[in-house]
């Protein structure tokens, strides 16, 4: 219904004390974040807010105006959770679409201002441990961040967000290729063989795991890893 009223996000946005009540609504729902007692009732109501938000965030006159009150700094108190009930999965999802509305056009000066600390690890996050939606508009946002200069340099020099982008999705690699080893034999790239990615696998012994799991599945001929130990000894074993 939204798509009804195209004047909607520049009403929303400059009607008098519209803000302030969603973001009352907002913040009203924090402390039953941690611990999680978030009910249905609580979740639906806020995420009919965040629908109106991604409203104003999809408008190109007023998704400035959204990032210039700090909105979206809100809503990574939704992302960091990690419950993984329906009324926090669909914060987490109407959190994202909020974002992912703001980025979607690719506008440079939109993504510098998105730019912080909590937009990666919120985004990783979502993927890590959302459902199958709530992971392709994390990853989308993500996408988009890195496709603008501005927002591969943020990340690419800040040591942190690289390590742990790199790390999830490198998990998320291992366990994509093992759904498809069958014909992975000739195409499985050398940098999991390696060891471009030894010091990510030492610190992360589930990756590690589905990595051995992965290379067993494909070459069948595999040393056990040492927990410290390189990729390296894996490739030394095939034939």
């Amino acid at each position: 219904k939204r798509g009804l009223f195209h004047d909607l996000a520049p009403l929303l946005c400059n009607s008098f004390g519209t803000s302030t009540v969603f973001l009352q609504e907002i913040i009203s729902i924090y402390p039953f974040l941690s611990p999680p007692n978030l009910t249905p009732a609580q979740s639906n109501r806020v995420c009919t807010v965040l629908a109106l938000l991604q409203c104003v965030a999809s408008h190109p006159d007023t998704r400035m105006s959204l990032l210039n009150a700090s909105i979206p700094s809100y809503l990574y108190a939704f992302l960091v959770t990690t419950s993984k009930s329906r009324p926090f999965e669909y914060l987490r999802l109407a959190s994202l679409g909020v974002i992912g509305a703001l980025v979607k056009a690719g506008d440079t000066e939109v993504i510098r201002e998105l730019l912080s600390p909590e937009i990666t690890p919120s985004c990783l996050r979502s993927m890590d441990i959302g459902c199958e939606l709530s992971k392709t508009v994390a990853t989308f946002i993500l996408q988009k961040i890195l496709l603008d200069d501005a927002g591969l340099d943020y990340i690419c020099t800040r040591a942190s967000s690289l390590g742990f982008l790199i790390s999830v999705r490198l998990k998320a690699m291992c366990m994509a290729y093992g759904r498809s080893c069958d014909a992975l034999g000739s195409c499985l790239p050398d940098m999991l063989r390696d060891t471009t990615f030894s010091s990510c696998l030492r610190e992360d012994p589930v990756t590690r795991i589905w990595l051995q799991e992965l290379l067993q599945k494909v070459d069948g001929n595999l040393d056990a890893l040492q927990a410290g130990g390189s990729v390296s000894r894996i490739h030394s074993t095939r034939i």
